[in-house]
């Protein structure tokens, strides 16, 4: 303000000779109505001052390329064909193979080749390499390359095996006995060792009258394994029953009398076979070996007395045929067959 007014004072004095304004009609303006017009003049000049200031701040302080906002959620933006990165393969020694890569391991939610990918994940991977990813050891139940999955569930090989077995024993109990026989063939091809199966197909093709298919199983079963005395006589019966079956049913009984040497029934058995086949001496010493499990079986002793009869020794036959008829255990018939002998044994015996 002392500025404007040292203006004003000028032009006075130039105005008169003697330095006053009032000569010539020019006076001074009032130190209140100079005040007034002072001020706007100063408010004005100081806010363009300002203004000025302002406008050259920002002017000086824009940045070079003012930021552009994309709606990124509106506008997909198309991803570039991720590129094969080549993976450094270890050298191993000639001798030995080389280990199989493991393959990623991707969770039900992820994907392989994902369409898109969030702005952060594109940050992620461009702001430092990626390192390679370990597959995590994942222990789960892989079912062995014998077992199966039935509904849901991993069944054993011996699990299926009696699970059929179950299945044929249900279905010959309703009375269904050709699907019971096709499922117990099913169970000896699963386990042709199974014995349950095989000796009920084998009665189950006996009742049905097939005989040869009954042998045929037999025939398998103790191919397998020879220790089965029970299925030897049986099948020395059904080979019995053929025209010069006498061969066949002694070569199955000796193949398995190594494991039945503690059975009677298997000794008078194969004695009966060994006396058709008229080697009567052999088949006096199995009738005996029977005897000394059970001595008090009538049918055993009479046998024993035709073999030694027909092997030319009457006095021990004799005492075999006696010993047989004072047990009383026989039938008629053969109580009067023992008679017989002994009368013929007797005559003998006096001439």
């Amino acid at each position: 303000m002392s500025l404007i007014n040292k203006m004003l004072q000028d032009l006075d004095a130039r105005g008169t000779p003697d330095g006053r304004g009032d000569a010539a009609g020019i006076r001074s303006v009032p130190e209140r109505e100079r005040g007034v017009s002072r001020a706007l003049v100063f408010g004005s000049a100081a806010g363009l001052t300002a203004a000025a200031i302002a406008l050259g701040w920002v002017y000086l302080k824009r940045p070079p390329v003012p930021p552009v906002l994309v709606n990124v959620a509106s506008n997909a933006v198309p991803v570039p064909a991720p590129v094969p990165v080549p993976v450094p393969v270890a050298v191993a020694p000639v001798a030995a193979a080389p280990a199989a890569e493991p393959e990623p391991v991707f969770q039900a939610a992820e994907t392989v080749a994902p369409a898109s990918l969030r702005a952060e994940d594109m940050r992620r991977m461009t702001a430092k390499p990626a390192k390679p990813a370990v597959a995590p050891v994942v222990k789960t139940a892989v079912p062995v390359a014998s077992e199966r999955i039935i509904d849901g569930k991993q069944v054993t090989p011996q699990q299926r095996v009696e699970n059929e077995y179950r299945r044929a024993l249900a279905q010959l109990q309703d009375g269904r006995v050709s699907d019971a026989m096709l499922a117990l063939q099913q169970t000896l091809q699963l386990d042709p060792r199974h014995q349950g199966a095989r000796e009920t197909l084998v009665r189950l093709l006996l009742e049905a009258q097939r005989p040869d298919e009954a042998a045929r199983q037999l025939q398998l079963s103790l191919a397998l394994d020879p220790k089965q005395p029970a299925q030897a006589m049986m099948l020395a019966r059904l080979q019995l029953d053929k025209a010069n079956g006498g061969a066949a049913a002694l070569d199955t009984l000796m193949r398995s009398l190594p494991y039945a040497s503690d059975s009677g029934e298997y000794h008078a058995f194969l004695a009966g076979v060994l006396q058709r086949e008229q080697r009567y001496r052999e088949a006096s010493e199995h009738y005996q070996q029977a005897l000394q499990t059970a001595p008090d079986n009538g049918v055993w002793w009479m046998g024993l007395g035709i073999a030694l009869q027909a092997d030319n020794h009457p006095a021990q036959a004799r005492q075999a045929f006696e010993r047989a008829k004072g047990l009383q255990t026989l039938s008629p018939q053969l109580q009067a067959f023992v008679e017989r002998k002994l009368v013929q044994l007797t005559a003998a015996a006096a001439k």
